[in-house]
């Protein structure tokens, strides 16, 4: 057997190992019009809804009024608040008064007490209190109508891959999968993407979800925005313990390959041809 043979036979045992290891498009892209072989489609059932208080969150609230002495009686944090200076928005350089939301679904507000904000809106929380405090001030001659904003603090997500681990900041209302994956850097072609899994607690009730994000069809279905608190997994490809990502790399290594083998067939040879010789 001469050189030339053993390396043909080298590369047809490689070629199937080869196109197993190599990443195609298919595997990766995002976006793809579904099928019935690879891709699976998603009926349309997109509902958002604005982010309903959950027990545990902690919510920023602010009053605003000319009279300065109101402004200073409602901002002066509550019972169950804390100050803390982070970058949060439109609010980096203020002192932000965080409300923990009670196993109860209340929070404790200066001055008026208890408040119920569990399953309620950002916005329902902002009139209601608007309401509240108003009721409270009318009571005292001279009072200044007041303005409540509230926002929900430290939410984020965390996402688990093969390139590796992290928590991230939601930073706006709506934070779709694709945005959440980018904010992470994306998460390496050796990523399966035909199975994202989404761990999301809701009151106490765990949920694993499972979708395919290659899907163009996920904009329009459930699993199109993420929500504060999801862990996204997202496991390695199947039998992919090493791989070939392109098609430069690929002939890199079957050019690597086939000059070491003919190497060894070469010192094989010769030891085998000196034997015989003597």
């Amino acid at each position: 057997m001469n050189v030339k043979i053993f390396r043909n036979i080298l590369f047809i045992s490689l070629f199937p190992f080869l196109l197993a290891s190599c990443v195609t498009s298919k595997k990766v892209n995002l976006l793809q019009e579904p099928n019935e072989k690879n891709i699976p489609s998603y009926a349309d059932t997109l509902n958002f809804e604005d982010y309903k208080i959950r027990i545990g969150d902690r919510l920023y609230i602010n009053v605003y009024s000319i009279d300065e002495k109101t402004s200073k009686l409602f901002n002066s944090g509550g019972q169950n608040s804390y100050l803390m200076r982070q970058q949060i928005g439109a609010y980096s350089s203020s002192d932000l008064y965080t409300y923990l939301v009670l196993e109860d679904g209340t929070i404790d507000f200066p001055m008026v007490g208890s408040v119920k904000v569990r399953n309620l809106t950002t916005h329902e929380v902002k009139v209601q209190l608007e309401k509240e405090i108003s009721t409270f001030l009318k009571n005292y001659k001279d009072y200044a109508l007041v303005s409540v904003d509230v926002n929900i603090v430290q939410r984020g997500y965390s996402i688990i891959s093969e390139r590796g681990t992290g928590y991230f900041q939601i930073q706006k209302e709506k934070l779709t999968i694709f945005e959440a994956l980018a904010q992470a850097g994306d998460i390496g072609d050796w990523s399966d993407r035909s199975k994202v899994r989404i761990v999301r607690e809701i009151e106490g009730q765990t949920k694993v979800i499972t979708f395919d994000v290659r899907s163009k069809d996920i904009i329009n279905s459930e699993y199109y925005y993420i929500e504060p608190n999801d862990v996204i997994y997202i496991q390695k490809l199947k039998g992919q313990a090493f791989g070939i990502s392109n098609a430069a790399t690929t002939v890199s290594i079957v050019a690597t390959t086939l000059s070491f083998g003919g190497f060894i067939y070469a010192i094989v040879q010769r030891v085998i041809n000196s034997v015989q010789t003597h």
